[in-house]
């Protein structure tokens, strides 16, 4: 089940690679992002509104609401800081999950990896990124669903700058334990999911990984993303609501993540584990049609000489959960 290795290294060529699938993976994030970026905003100003009361009564009223009251730079509120984050994300997610992979290999005697084993090194991905997700998400959250009628913060370093003033670290890492769980399962489902699909297809027709169409990879990528948040998806809920929840006082609905569920469940039911779904369904496939633009920039050539690296036409790389 493992990937055919991307290049046959020489000398520098390990790093050659690395700066490459780092630069694809980069451009790819920068595109998930501002194509996502609106979809994400919706589902988290539904996510955080109350019950009764609440501002919006769907997906299609908050969208009309936002641009009426805000224009289409309100479907954008705190796109800055996951654009300045995603290379770094990209990079520390690829890192791990590469080396994971060189340890299940080594262990399985240079076998494939099982799905077990894919489960696990997207796992210890998302577990290493979830220390870089948390802050990024808090802050862009912070800006997402704050209005023009209630604006607390001028911008992403605005709103570091008083968060941290403060409530310290701390309060920039409120909502970690949620991230940490999402990020953690959540990756481990992805890539479990993505395997399958891509091991399936290569069974089922007879062919290797790199006679899989494109398309048919953005397909699973699609489909590893639904299981990603079929699976992580009320976990998220709770972190956005302590994340936009007060940090003390009576503006503090919450006192944990544990007392978050516990309120949510007694308040809402289920349903209030599932708020703001809509979105994220319909987010997948404009934001899955973006990740061509890694696929592409992937396959361009490295203008190396052939001493130092030679390119393997059957180099794929992962579509990476979104």
């Amino acid at each position: 089940m493992s990937a055919e290795p991307a290049f046959e290294e020489h000398s520098n060529g390990g790093v050659v690679r690395a700066l490459k699938d780092c630069l694809a993976g980069t451009c790819g994030g920068i595109a998930q992002v501002l194509v996502g970026q609106p979809f994400d905003t919706v589902k988290v100003r539904l996510q955080t509104q109350p019950r009764t009361g609440g501002l919006y009564t769907g997906a299609i009223d908050c969208v009309q609401k936002t641009f009426k009251a805000e224009g289409f730079g309100g479907f954008y509120k705190g796109t800055a800081t996951p654009l300045v984050g995603v290379g770094l994300c990209v990079s520390v997610q690829f890192a791990v999950f590469e080396h994971m992979k060189r340890v299940f290999r080594e262990r399985n005697g240079g076998e494939g990896l099982s799905g077990g084993q894919f489960y696990i090194a997207g796992a210890a991905a998302g577990i290493a990124n979830s220390a870089l997700a948390c802050p990024i998400e808090h802050v862009r959250i912070r800006l997402q669903t704050q209005t023009a009628t209630n604006a607390l913060y001028n911008g992403p370093i605005d709103c570091i700058k008083k968060i941290y003033s403060s409530y310290g670290i701390r309060g920039i890492f409120k909502g970690y334990g949620p991230t940490f769980i999402r990020e953690g399962h959540g990756m481990g489902a992805y890539f479990l999911a993505y395997e399958a699909l891509v091991n399936s297809d290569m069974s089922k027709n007879s062919i290797t990984r790199d006679q899989i169409p494109a398309y048919r990879l953005c397909l699973y990528g699609a489909g590893a993303g639904y299981a990603m948040w079929f699976t992580s998806y009320p976990i998220d809920v709770i972190k956005s609501r302590l994340q936009t929840d007060g940090f003390a006082g009576e503006a503090k609905k919450y006192l944990s993540g544990r007392d978050c569920l516990r309120k949510t469940w007694k308040g809402e039911g289920m349903g209030g584990f599932w708020r703001g779904f809509g979105p994220t369904v319909v987010r997948a496939a404009p934001v899955n049609a973006a990740t061509f633009l890694l696929a592409l920039i992937h396959a361009l050539p490295t203008h190396i000489p052939k001493r130092i690296i030679t390119p393997n036409p059957k180099c794929r790389l992962p579509f990476w959960p979104h």
